[in-house]
């Protein structure tokens, strides 16, 4: 594994751990109580928990098998995805509490996410995919208004937005522009694809990652010359390199 997915699995391990450590505290704190009704509900915290520690573990232990093998495990998606959703937010904490920058446990989140979408070897037609780009990838001085429709774009060259189109066009892929999250949410519900490829910050990308859920989404960080959110840019073969996985199964 790449230093990159290293961050992330092993924050997810710690998370675990930490987990549980906070539920041996609550059931150290009830069995202080010598009622009959503490102990049943230490019972009933224990055996959830423990239902929950093998399900998750499981998970955990999934995603390396399938970053090792570089191909999912069909029985186990959905454990992987419980570990996800459970423990992500619980990931950034401890990552924030061991002095790892939030940035670099985002970045390795979207790439471990990325080598799961990859191990699917998923095989879609180009209309079944749905590129999906933030609207400061737009030249800040163009007039015209993409997010409502992309064909809009001139094409004149000044930022990707028309080089994008022309890729989608060779591919048949759905190209769209959103100004934020609820927007992005409005055309995946419209367009129902079967696999996104999001661009997007650290911050954006992971939260629709994480939000999309079951959704195979490979996400591509862009590049910020001009800092957040103004005139940002991204690698065009990183986005054709990402379509053509989805379409040719990797």
């Amino acid at each position: 594994m790449e230093t990159k997915k290293r961050i992330y699995v092993g924050l997810l391990i710690a998370s675990l751990f930490s987990a549980v450590m906070i539920i041996g505290i609550v059931w150290y704190l009830i069995t202080q109580r010598d009622i009959i009704l503490s102990q049943i509900i230490l019972i009933l915290i224990v055996s959830i928990a423990g239902i929950i520690f093998i399900l998750l573990s499981i998970g955990i232990l999934a995603i390396i098998i399938m970053i090792i093998r570089s191909r999912t495990i069909p029985s186990l998606e959905n454990m992987t995805q419980l570990a996800n959703d459970i423990l992500f937010p619980l990931t950034l904490l401890t990552g924030r509490l061991v002095g790892i920058e939030k940035n670099s446990i985002l970045r390795s989140y979207i790439a471990v996410n990325n080598y799961l979408v990859k191990a699917k070897k998923l095989i879609l037609k180009g209309e079944q995919v749905m590129i999906l780009l933030p609207h400061c990838l737009q030249n800040s001085e163009c007039p015209h208004k993409i997010t409502v429709d992309v064909n809009n774009c001139k094409e004149c060259g000044k930022c990707k937005i028309g080089d994008l189109k022309k890729l989608c066009r060779e591919h048949g892929a759905v190209l769209k522009v959103a100004t934020g999250g609820t927007l992005a949410r409005k055309f995946v519900q419209e367009n129902r694809p079967r696999g996104v490829i999001a661009v997007a910050c650290e911050r954006d990308l992971s939260s629709g990652i994480y939000e999309m859920g079951s959704l195979p989404v490979m996400g591509v960080l862009n590049c910020r010359p001009h800092g957040p959110c103004n005139n940002t840019d991204v690698d065009l073969l990183a986005i054709e390199k990402a379509l053509q996985m989805m379409c040719k199964g990797g």
